[in-house]
This record gives structure tokens, C-alpha cells and sequence, in this order.
């Protein structure tokens, strides 16, 4: 697994190797890359908002996942899954999802020259909850995502620890680069794990363990899935995507609800 560890935001860049792990397993962890001071006022203003839970914000319930409550009457029914549109949450999460170093790393990732961050597509906090945090079986992002191109980055902040235990992502390097038969996903566009070949590439899956300020970029067409909390924690993650400014969401479509938001050439504290 390609992991590196940030000496020196200001100074950090990819290395061609970096890039090309990223171009041939689709993921590229940066440990330390976020300060613990902002980690620390998003985990304020995160808190405000979860207590009570302001909106808007989407509930276990309405995911129907594996272990998810089965209606908001249910026990548990009132457990947040994401608190969406982060972007206009705070100001904290403004400045992260649009600084010069978020900015540099993906633009390095996708090869161009200009990117955006989307407003339609995560930009929101996930908070798997114990006991009803829902697991997420094997998907890819793109899948109900609409641009001219399937090249998209993903960015995940850890708030806090994030493994096996908690509900951690996993991901099966390389599957963003496999031409895929529409029979080897679900209705919902799950990957099957009643099929042969889909198992055999589940088998080589990895799971990434992160702890608060690491963060996880990965391609839109990355095979990954998300465990159940076991742990007596909630589980928070910061989340936003991001596009090439020429790789433009196809109009009517929830890729083009909301305006795109333009990086800046500046820091996050």
C-alpha cells in the first residue's frame, strides 16, 4: 500500500513514483497531512451540529444498508449516517476543501491543471455511529455520478483512529483500472459477491487504517466498501471530490445541481 508521510505541507509534493502507484492502484494515503489544531475546530463545529443533528443531514434509516435501522421509528432510527453539504456547514470545512495544498496533490493525481471541488457529490462528514452504523458493501463513487469523464478524486480526512473495528474503508487496488460487465453489480450498483470473478478480486482487498489528520485520495472507480462500527465511538471523516475544470457534470443531472467551487492558492489554518 503507498503510504507517505508529511514532513512539510508547504513543501510537499508527489514524486513520479507517487503518481505512478496512484495510476496503477487508484489510492494514495498521506500521513500527518492535516494539522491537529484543524482537526480540532472541525471536530467542534461537527459537534454542533450533530447535537442536535441540523440539517440536512441523511439517517441510517433512509439508506436501508446492511445493519441499518429499518424505519425513523425504529430503534436507532434517528442515527445520522453524513451530515451533508459541509462546504456551507462552516467556515473550517471552506478552507479545507479548498486550499492550495488539497488543490496541489489532486491536480498531480489527475494531471491537469485546474480542479474543482463539487458540491453535489459527498461534500458532507461521515458519522458511523455504533450499533446502527450501516455497513457499505463493495461500490464505486462513479456509479451514480455524471461527467463527461469518470475521472474523479475523492478526498477523506480521518478525524480520529479508523480501522477493522470502528468501520474502516477498504479498497481493492487497481480495480479503477477493469473494464466491468453491468451483471457483476447489483440493481443498486453494489458490486456481486455471489460471483466467482468478483471474489476472486475481493481477495485481494486492503484495509486502511488512519488516524487523525492522515488522509485517503482515491479514484472515483476504485472498488472500495465500509464495515459496521463495533467500537463505542462515533466515527467522524471529512469528505469532499474533485474534477478536472474541463471535465464538466452532464446538465440535469445531480452532478450539475450545485455550482462547483474553484480552489485557492492558500492554506487551510
Amino acid at each position: 500500500m503507498q503510504v507517505l508521510q508529511r514532513t512539510n505541507h508547504r513543501q510537499f509534493k508527489l514524486t513520479e513514483e507517487d503518481l505512478a502507484k496512484f495510476s496503477q492502484d487508484g489510492f494514495l494515503v498521506i500521513r500527518n497531512f492535516c494539522e491537529r489544531a484543524v482537526c480540532e475546530e472541525m471536530l467542534a463545529a461537527i459537534n454542533s451540529s450533530l447535537n442536535p443533528a441540523l440539517a440536512p443531514v441523511e439517517y441510517e434509516a433512509e439508506v436501508q444498508y446492511p445493519g441499518a435501522p429499518e424505519s425513523r421509528l425504529s430503534p436507532g432510527g434517528d442515527t445520522p449516517r453524513r451530515l451533508l453539504n459541509a462546504f456551507a456547514r462552516d467556515e473550517v470545512f471552506r478552507r479545507w476543501a479548498t486550499a492550495g495544498q488539497v488543490g496541489s496533490i489532486v491536480k498531480s493525481l489527475l494531471g491537469v491543471s485546474q480542479v474543482l471541488a463539487s458540491q453535489n457529490h459527498h461534500n458532507c462528514i461521515m458519522t458511523k455511529y455504533p450499533g446502527y452504523g450501516s455497513s457499505t458493501g463493495w461500490h464505486q463513487d462513479i456509479r451514480y455520478w455524471r461527467f463527461d469523464r469518470p475521472d474523479l478524486v475523492t478526498l477523506w480526512l480521518a478525524l480520529g483512529k479508523e480501522n477493522k473495528q470502528n468501520g474502516s474503508l477498504s479498497v481493492i487496488p487497481g480495480t479503477h483500472r477493469i473494464h466491468y460487465d453491468r451483471g457483476q453489480f447489483d440493481a443498486a450498483y453494489f458490486f456481486r459477491t455471489d460471483l466467482k470473478q468478483n471474489n476472486e478480486l475481493v481477495k485481494s482487498s486492503i484495509d486502511i487504517e488512519m488516524s487523525a489528520g492522515d488522509v485517503l485520495f482515491f479514484h472515483c472507480r476504485l472498488l472500495h466498501c465500509a464495515r459496521q462500527n463495533h467500537s463505542d465511538q462515533v466515527k467522524l471523516s471529512v469528505v469532499f471530490t474533485y474534477h478536472a475544470s474541463n471535465n464538466y457534470p452532464i446538465a440535469g443531472t445531480r452532478s450539475a445541481e450545485h455550482p462547483d467551487i474553484e480552489l485557492r492558492n492558500m492554506e487551510w489554518r
